[in-house]
């Protein structure tokens, strides 16, 4: 049987998961050539964020078309990426038309470099909706460039089973986390 975490692993997980995502951005942003974004190699971000926590940046006709959610794909077109502890900021085209959003680190959902099969995925910390606590997704706007609307992310296998010591602590498995 497993005693309360006084110490709150759950959070220095998801502490240390948003440092990946910072700590990425950040390497993205140090690559830029001229004012145009590029990320080296076959690298790029789906970054998934909630656009109900408080901070988000978005301009209303976004807002309306994601309520809940959005997501954004950080490859060949973007422009100013800006990284900060709390939070980014970057510019992307919505139907031809230049567009800052600011997103931070708590309103994150899902990230991912397909290119290197990393995928991290974050509690939701912002109050559930109306419909029962589901997240919803519209999928029927218009996809502006090289900006998706939400997608359920990839599925991706069931987490190592979890194994009891024989003091009863539980030991679980990060062979999910390396890179293989």
């Amino acid at each position: 049987m497993a005693t309360k975490d006084f110490i709150g692993y759950q959070q220095l997980i998801e502490k240390a998961f948003r440092g990946v995502v910072r700590d990425a951005l950040s390497h993205a942003a140090g690559a830029l050539r001229g004012e145009r974004g590029v990320l080296m190699g076959s690298h790029h971000f789906n970054i998934i964020f909630d656009t109900r926590t408080p901070g988000v940046q978005v301009p209303d006709a976004l807002r309306e078309r994601f309520p809940d959610a959005m997501k954004i794909v950080l490859q060949n077109q973007y422009w100013d990426l800006k990284v900060n502890e709390r939070e980014f900021e970057v510019t992307l085209s919505f139907n031809k038309l230049p567009t800052t959003i600011v997103v931070p680190f708590a309103a994150l959902i899902h990230f991912d470099d397909p290119s290197q099969k990393l995928e991290l995925r974050f509690q939701m910390q912002a109050p559930p909706t109306a419909q029962g606590g589901a997240l919803l997704v519209k999928e029927d706007a218009p996809v502006p460039a090289k900006v998706e609307p939400p997608a359920a992310p990839p599925q991706t296998p069931p987490p190592a089973p979890e194994k009891a010591s024989p003091d009863g602590s539980t030991i679980v498995s990060l062979d999910k986390f390396r890179k293989k």
